[in-house]
């Protein structure tokens, strides 16, 4: 199989990996019902965490993950450091746009902190770091995403990672864009903070 392929291939289980929608399977699983149907209609663990059930977001959460990280190993295993990031592309686009929920998916932050975690974990704990930093500060969930994802890139070129903080920077500018409606409402003052009401 030539390098190409090999690189295809990856991106390709990747994707399949990073598609399967999780925060959607674990709810109905536990009779909560459609997760779309439900606050901002998001798959992610923020959206889960409205319906009251802390432990069906946590789970969540950790499937988003560890559906990056495990993608990513497997590709770095069988095929090296390029298949890899080919991966956690791929991995990054499913859960943005998984094919078996007409191409409408999460917004990325758990899949992003998975993969970063199987590349370089400094830079996973960076961005976990920042996150929490930006969340007790402000208590915004959104904005502790935005700010932790554009130190992302920095972080791992300063490390030495070229290659990295340019994929990143792609992941972070996906991040962004599917953060929009989040930055409108951030500069006009109506974002919802982190434990408020209603």
């Amino acid at each position: 199989m030539s390098h190409e392929l090999i690189l295809l291939a990856a991106l390709a289980v990747g994707y399949l990996c990073g598609s399967i929608p999780f925060g959607l399977l674990i709810t109905r699983i536990a009779g909560t019902g459609d997760i779309r149907n439900i606050g901002s209609g998001n798959i992610g663990a923020t959206n889960v965490l409205r319906t009251g059930r802390k432990g069906l977001a946590a789970a969540t959460l950790a499937g988003d993950m560890l559906k990056g990280t495990i993608a990513v190993l497997i590709a770095g295993l069988w095929a090296g450091p390029q298949a890899a990031m080919a991966a956690a592309l791929g991995a990054f686009l499913g859960h943005l746009f998984p094919v078996w929920l007409g191409f409408k998916g999460g917004k990325g932050v758990a899949t992003y902190i998975g993969v970063l975690l199987a590349l370089f974990w400094p830079g996973a704990v960076m961005f976990c770091v920042l996150w929490l930093a930006t969340a007790v500060t402000t208590r915004y969930s959104s904005l502790s995403a935005l700010v932790a994802s554009a130190v992302t890139p920095l972080t791992l070129y300063w490390f030495g990672h070229a290659p990295l903080a340019v994929l990143f920077l792609v992941l972070t500018a996906l991040l962004w864009f599917m953060h929009r409606a989040n930055i409108r409402r951030l500069m006009d003052g109506t974002e919802g903070r982190i434990g408020a009401k209603g």
